[in-house]
């Protein structure tokens, strides 16, 4: 069902337009929901410091965490001291955790552990959005920005800057869901828009994703594409979209000899553990990666690697120095 789905969003058919009708009724659910917050009934509670959400519009993924992970290393880059949060989707515990690199994937989630681990940053996640930044801040009383790995329909949060990812599928057939794979409508104002360099139609800024050049193991051990080319590969993903993993394998001149898509956030524990072919190797994402390690620690992850254009470096710099400045907060260089 889910696969069909899938297909059903990219374009207004048969079974996009027998879901509409329940479309109308998500839209307005989500109408009576944001009331509140639009009338002034309800208040999001602000941070002391600036908050920078990074989520989609659409449902699944979209490639957000990895844009949080580049906006955190260029932040830090730049001296400022950032802070991580997130829900921690699928996740069997729903307390206030702090992630660290030897977290349990079950408790805190894949993406914050992925975070935690590439950035080295504080990462903190928690059914509300809310409490992890409150605890955030506590623990790390000199963060000076929050970065939210989604969180973009949850209100209860204030944002200072608002970034919308989207992948090569845009916004699908232009539809809320279920009949489209649209959470709110769009458009919608966002104070930056990153998306495919095909995709000029949704404004914004470009980003370019490719795979790293290297392939790494739960060991450490670290290995080019170029010579795990050289053996026969089977490839398993649980992504949003697994084929685009894949295809960019084949790009990256790897053979595949299997490929296996899972459903986003598979659970590797509940499952038969995914095998290298004979005398082969057994790739994976990042992502995947996190959990799968604990049962096959033989699985090389492939990183991705993110090419951000230019203007939308400053353009973030630029709004979060008047953020920064309007709190009275330590400017970053």
């Amino acid at each position: 069902m889910r696969a069909a789905l899938q297909r059903a969003w990219r374009t207004r058919g048969p079974l996009a337009w027998a879901l509409a009708p329940l479309s109308l009724l998500y839209g307005l659910l989500a109408a009576l929901h944001l009331l509140p917050w639009r009338l002034g009934w309800r208040q999001p509670w602000r941070a002391p410091v600036p908050v920078v959400v990074v989520g989609n519009v659409v449902a699944g993924g979209a490639g957000k965490t990895p844009v949080v992970i580049a906006i955190a290393d260029r932040l830090a880059a730049r001296g400022l001291q950032v802070g991580i949060v997130a829900r921690g989707y699928g996740r069997r515990a729903d307390g206030c955790i702090a992630v660290t690199a030897a977290s349990d994937p079950a408790d805190v989630g894949d993406e914050p552990l992925l975070v935690a681990r590439r950035t080295g940053l504080p990462v903190v996640v928690a059914k509300r959005r809310a409490d992890a930044v409150r605890a955030l801040l506590a623990a790390h009383p000199g963060v000076q920005v929050v970065l939210s790995d989604d969180g973009l329909q949850h209100r209860a949060l204030a944002r200072d800057l608002e970034i919308v990812v989207f992948d090569a599928r845009g916004t699908g057939n232009g539809w809320l869901l279920p009949a489209g794979p649209l959470r709110e409508a769009w458009p919608r104002h966002a104070d930056l828009v990153l998306r495919p360099p095909e995709r000029a139609d949704l404004g914004g800024h470009a980003v370019r994703r490719s795979l790293a050049g290297h392939a790494l193991r739960a060991d450490g051990a670290r290995r080019s594409l170029a010579d795990l080319a050289a053996a026969p590969c089977a490839a398993v993903a649980g992504i949003a979209e697994p084929q685009a993993f894949f295809a960019m394998l084949r790009a990256a001149g790897l053979t595949l000899a299997s490929t296996t898509p899972l459903a986003d956030h598979h659970d590797y524990a509940a499952g038969p553990v995914p095998q290298p072919p004979a005398g082969g190797h057994l790739l994976c994402t990042e992502k995947d990666a996190v959990k799968l390690w604990q049962r096959q620690p033989l699985a090389w992850a492939v990183p991705l690697a993110l090419e951000i254009e230019p203007a939308f470096w400053s353009a973030l710099e630029a709004a979060l120095g008047r953020r920064l400045s309007s709190t009275d907060g330590p400017q970053a260089a």
